[in-house]
């Protein structure tokens, strides 16, 4: 016989396995949405240093050195940044999907 006990106590598990789950998430967003951010920034401060080189250039073959450098840099950052927000989304898969391997290896059959 199940006593109230017993579910009362399965229910205060389950509520505070889905609040972790849920501050685990909000979490994960907060970081993917500071990382885009700080993305933005970097991109605008070299597109601000950029114009100001570009400005104060006076011949044709500085302004070209000067395009040749901000793509790389622009690429460079894009690169490291994607890969960082990349990191930061498949952390938090593995974290939201977490909760169903316990869920799963409960319904599995032993082998």
């Amino acid at each position: 016989m199940v006593k109230f006990e017993d579910i009362q106590s399965y229910g205060k598990e389950q509520f505070e396995q889905a609040s972790a789950n849920a501050t685990a998430f909000q979490s994960g967003v907060s970081a993917i949405a500071n990382a885009y951010g700080e993305h933005v920034k970097k991109q605008f401060e070299e597109t601000k240093s950029f114009a100001e080189k570009l400005s104060g250039v006076k011949s044709l073959d500085k302004a070209l050195e000067a395009q040749s450098e901000y793509a790389r840099t622009a690429y460079e950052t894009f690169v490291t940044d994607a890969q960082k927000i990349a990191g930061l989304y498949s952390d938090l898969a593995k974290q939201t999907f977490k909760p169903l391997e316990g869920l799963v290896s409960k319904f599995t059959p032993a082998s």
